[in-house]
Parts: C-alpha cells; structure tokens; sequence
C-alpha cells in the first residue's frame, strides 16, 4: 500500500522537479514527499478510527474508575490510558490537572503523564512498519514500563509534597470527597460518532502537522546531507557512552511521538543503533525543555528536577538494553 507514496515522491521529484535521486538534494525531497504523504495519510485514518472507537469514551468517567481502583492496577491503567490517547505533553497537562482534581494519587497521574508521550496509535503503526512487530511490542512494553515504575517511585517519595499550590489544593480536595459519582455516558449515534471522529481527527491533525513537516524534514536533512557513515563514526559503534550522548543531545529538541519517527528511521539508515536511536528519540519526545516548561505550570523545580533526572536514567537504560538485544531479535 505504501507504495504509491513512493511514486508519488518519485514523480514530484524526478519528473516534475526535474530532480535525480542520486544527489543529495533529491534524495531529500524524495524521503521528505515520502514520508510527510504517508504519515499525513496515517495520521489522518488512524486518528478518524480510533476516534470512531472512542466516540462513546468519557475523560472524567476514567479519572472516577482510576480513583476507585488499587494503585497497583491504577499504574497499569493509567499507563494503558496514556498509550491508548493521542496526547501530546501539551494536551496531556489539562488531563493531568483533571486527575488530580478527582484525587487520583499522583503516581498514577505521574504514569499516564509519562507514558502519553511516548506511546500512540501512529507511532505503534509507523514503528511496525519500519523495525517489525517484535521491536515494536518491546518498545510498548518497555514505553509502558517506564510510565508504571515512574509512577511507583513519585508515590513512594511522596511526589504530591512538590505541586504547584492550585494543583495541590485540587487534589486535596479530591481526596477528600466522600463519594466520586461516575458520570452517565451517552449513547452516540452513528451521526454524531462520525462528528466527533471527524472533529478530532482535524483538531488533532491541526495540532501535530508542523511537527511531522519539522521531523520529516530533519529526517531528509539527515538523510540526504549527512554523509554516510558520519553517524556511525560516531555515535554507532557501541561505545556505552554514546546513549547518554544521544539522550542529552534530545533535550533541547522537541517533537511528539509521530513526527520523531522518521527522523529514527533515517538514523537508523545512516547506522545509529537501535538502543542509541530510541533513547535519542524518547528524550526528544519526553524530556525536551519546552516539554518542562509547560510542566513548570503544575509542578514545582524540585519535582521538575526528579522527573528529569528519573526520564534520562530510564533512556539510557533502555538505550543500553536495546543495543544489547539487537543482535538476538
């Protein structure tokens, strides 16, 4: 299927731009038509479907459900409710405030916050497409795992000590409220399911766009004028230290999961390992500054601090990990 956007970039390129993909000019433009049509395409589907699915879903009905559960299970779920969402770290602060509100405990929140990021539908699709089933189910395994294990440690130091005043307050509040009354979900027609589908799949593909011309087109950069084997040099030889390299180079970038994709998938052509290219792309996604800074408005430094630190050890330790499976998968 995912053909005809490789002749559609060859057309754009060879015969209308009058272009030869052996330079390197075209061989940017080619990745940068191929890539931006196909995950524009995705975006677009994926996002229409699992709206279609979620028509019926009630944001504040899964805060009630979390609030009520064992926190065990509420890291699982709050983890899964962030891999399943199409949230941005933006997007993903309104939530957070609205967990908190209903006195969900902090780790919890702290577990969807971390894993929404890093884990969704598009990604999942485009990750299958270009590394295969069994490194896309580890890289959901392990995205979630750092979400649930995040979450347990911010519990276990008492994280909700370092909130922002307003946010404390409200989870305080929501603590302390008897009963949480789960809200009734109403029934959608087909009418209104494909309205709502249709209304998020333009807000959302509105939100994101820009961030899939600016991945893609630093990924055809990368691609097309880095010379082959410059990467490699130097950050693909196995050296330990190249992970933490690449994790510390991602965090003055920023982009969300979709349009990160294809700058891995030309790192990993220009011979980045699989481990350094993921740890790279997790801090970009989920450790950026402009990331923090958004996450300065509900937290206060010292928490900021503790997230930072805890995200960077945890990529380098899936860096690491990934490097060392690579040979026998």
């Amino acid at each position: 299927m995912f053909e005809m956007f490789t002749d559609l970039a060859t057309w754009l390129v060879v015969d209308i731009f009058g272009l030869s993909k052996e330079t390197k000019l075209g061989d940017a433009l080619h990745f940068f038509i191929e890539d931006t049509t196909k995950i524009f395409f995705l975006l677009l589907v994926m996002i229409y479907a699992i709206a279609l699915i979620r028509a019926s879903m009630n944001v504040e009905r899964v805060r009630d459900y979390l609030a009520g559960k064992h926190k065990g299970v509420g890291y699982l779920l709050g983890s899964s409710f962030g891999a399943i969402t199409p949230f941005c770290s933006c997007s993903s602060i309104p939530v957070f405030l609205g967990f908190t509100s209903a006195g969900i405990p902090v780790g919890i929140t702290m577990s969807f916050l971390i894993t929404s990021p890093l884990i969704n539908e598009v990604a999942v699709l485009l990750l299958l497409s270009l590394l295969g089933w069994k490194f896309t189910l580890l890289y959901v395994v392990v995205g979630m795992s750092v979400g649930v294990l995040g979450g347990v440690f911010l519990d276990a130091i008492k994280a909700e000590r370092w909130l922002q005043s307003f946010a404390a307050k409200a989870l305080k509040r929501g603590k302390n409220s008897s009963v949480v009354q789960a809200k009734q979900v109403k029934i959608l027609s087909l009418k209104q399911r494909h309205t709502f589908a249709k209304e998020e799949m333009l807000e959302i593909f509105g939100r994101v766009w820009k961030w899939v011309i600016i991945g893609v087109g630093l990924g055809a950069t990368l691609h097309g004028f880095v010379p082959e084997g410059w990467i490699e040099e130097h950050l693909g030889n196995g050296q330990w230290w190249s992970v933490p390299a690449a994790v510390l180079l991602g965090i003055p970038l920023y982009s969300n999961a979709t349009g990160v994709i294809p700058v891995m998938e030309s790192l990993i052509k220009q011979g980045l390992p699989i481990g350094t290219t993921l740890a790279f792309c997790m801090s970009t996604v989920a450790a950026s500054f402009p990331e923090f800074i958004l996450l300065k408005q509900v937290m206060q430094w010292r928490l900021l601090a503790i997230l930072f630190v805890l995200l960077l050890v945890a990529f380098t330790l899936i860096g690491w990990f990934f490097n060392y499976l690579t040979p026998f998968i």
